[in-house]
């Protein structure tokens, strides 16, 4: 039987490129080459290329033309962080051009990656959410906000709505330092959320589905040693420590994984996710989804799955024999 073609997609437009590129370049090392013809294809503003032989992706269908011959993928791994990859955007593409992928499809990816609607959808259905409000680009935001930080206090957290990381997040402890903070934010996004602070420690869960069955992993705490779980402390080990299994209770691991499986169901969600909390004593606090996590050999989802003494190549052969 001919072995099929898989492009494991990454890079992308934001701020996570570089990270990105470093999640498909691992992903790439373990797909198992026996099985399928791996490629890898690098997005960019300015181009998508099939690395290897440095040759154009054609966008009419997604196809490549490497030695005179034109490879048509049969599925793509999809491993970017951000736009356009993590937000519904490339999901569509590939749904006009007829190939399937691995991970959510394109309405559950760009409502996901909406922090504050995916946040008050799953407000519907028993999930505790902090208390947020949005902030549009050129319109006056300074009733609103001066009204929820009367109501709810300082610190808060502004970030933009729409994101895959935690670019543009800020924890504000100043009413004077909201403006700036805000500014910032609105360079990575037309809209910006700003969240009640919620004091606790910080859970994350994976959670992957293959044969249609969905199995939450064991959580893991994480332990920043800056003000919060920044973009900087999440890729320097030096700035954070990741616990794995969580040192808590059976009680609160089974809370964490069932919610975590009840939030995968609600959302639609496939392949591999990892859902972010806050424990505040015994409350469990939402904080956002990840529907493309991070999947350096270093990130938190490859960590856990190790510990859970997963075949991370079996893990993806099982993921793109299912979608085929």
């Amino acid at each position: 039987m001919d072995k099929k073609n898989v492009a494991v997609v990454y890079g992308g437009y934001s701020s996570e490129f570089e990270i990105s590129v470093l999640s498909g370049k691992y992903i790439f090392s373990i797909i198992d080459k026996d099985l399928f013809n791996v490629f890898e294809v690098k997005i960019t503003k300015d181009d998508w290329i099939e690395v290897n032989s440095g040759k154009k992706i054609d966008r009419t269908d997604f196809s490549v033309v490497i030695d005179n011959t034109k490879i048509k993928f049969d599925i793509i791994v999809n491993v970017i962080h951000g736009t356009p990859g993590e937000n519904g955007i490339l999901q569509a593409y590939w749904d006009i051009v007829k190939i399937p992928y691995i991970g959510c499809n394109r309405f559950v990816s760009g409502f996901t990656f909406n922090k504050y609607y995916c946040n008050y959808f799953l407000k519907n259905f028993d999930i505790n959410i902090s208390n947020s409000i949005i902030l549009r680009k050129n319109t006056d935001f300074e009733t609103i906000l001066s009204n929820f930080t009367e109501k709810f206090g300082l610190p808060v957290f502004v970030k933009p709505s729409n994101g895959g990381s935690s670019f543009g997040t800020f924890k504000i402890k100043r009413k004077e330092d909201l403006n700036e903070a805000i500014l910032k934010s609105f360079v990575e996004d037309d809209e910006v959320m700003v969240e009640q602070f919620i004091k606790g420690k910080e859970f994350t869960c994976a959670v992957i589905k293959t044969n249609n069955e969905i199995k939450a992993l064991t959580p893991i705490e994480i332990v920043s040693k800056n003000d919060f779980f920044d973009y900087e402390a999440k890729y320097d080990s030096k700035l954070n420590e990741e616990i794995i299994p969580a040192q808590i209770d059976k009680k609160t691991t089974e809370l964490i994984k069932n919610t975590s499986k009840k939030i995968y169901k609600l959302l639609n969600c496939d392949g591999i996710v990892r859902v972010d909390y806050i424990l505040n004593n015994d409350k469990l606090f939402f904080l956002e989804i990840n529907s493309v996590p991070g999947m350096t050999s270093e990130s938190l989802v490859p960590k856990v799955i190790r510990y859970e003494n997963i075949n991370i190549t079996d893990l993806y052969t099982e993921l793109i024999n299912e979608k085929l």
